[in-house]
């Protein structure tokens, strides 16, 4: 499967305050977004060729409603802070495989937001403990990555590691991301989700939490 990582996102707090620590460091934040429909709204911080989403539950029915409750956002939103995985990882097909389907087991998401005969892949058999996963199956238009990334720190993701209190991914997408190079993992305490920026040619870090569990590195 050839892939590349669209965008990662973070359950937050409500209206996202945790955001701050990332402008306060020179990042310049993009466009908020909301999901009519599926309870859940965005503050983004956009990078080259990916993106990372502050999500929130606005609204607690349609975040529990039949059609969004399977994707799981409500239960790992609200159990952010009691064991859940705060973490989602976006995957899209690379240039070259534009029409490429996922290789883990998924079913389609047809949210209101997506025009007529788009879907979102949701991972099958993720558990709580795990990240959430999901598969775009197409690219976006250039005019939706028109958005600030001329960050002081860096402007291409180019890693993604994850610390979970847990032995070792065991869901199929987890272990095709690892398998692909677009995720690593290792066993900590405390959920933690590592964004590396550039290559991390500068050998620079911050860590931050407690407020954010993010670490970077650029």
């Amino acid at each position: 499967m050839n892939a590349e990582l669209d965008h990662v996102f973070i359950l937050c707090s409500v209206d996202a305050p945790e955001a701050r620590v990332l402008t306060h460091l020179g990042f310049k934040e993009g466009s908020p977004n909301t999901h009519p429909g599926q309870g859940t709204a965005c503050r983004r911080f956009f990078f080259r060729t990916s993106y990372l989403e502050l999500v929130w539950v606005h609204d607690r029915d349609e975040a529990q409603s039949e059609a969004v409750r399977r994707i799981g956002l409500w239960e790992r939103w609200s159990g952010r802070l009691q064991g859940s995985c705060p973490f989602g990882i976006v995957l899209r097909p690379s240039s070259e495989a534009a029409d490429e389907q996922p290789s883990f087991p998924a079913w389609s998401y047809r949210p209101s937001y997506l025009p007529p005969g788009f879907s979102i892949e949701v991972a099958s058999g993720v558990p709580l403990a795990e990240p959430a996963f999901f598969w775009l199956p197409f690219r976006r238009s250039p005019d939706q990555q028109e958005q600030p990334t001329a960050h002081r720190l860096g402007q291409t993701i180019t890693s993604v590691r994850m610390g979970a209190p847990i032995e070792r991914l065991s869901s199929n997408a987890a272990r095709l991301a690892e398998t692909l190079g677009l995720l690593a993992f290792e066993r900590c305490a405390e959920y933690v989700i590592e964004l590396t920026l550039d290559g991390g040619i500068l050998g620079e870090t911050s860590d931050l939490r407690p407020g954010l569990p993010l670490r970077l590195r650029w």
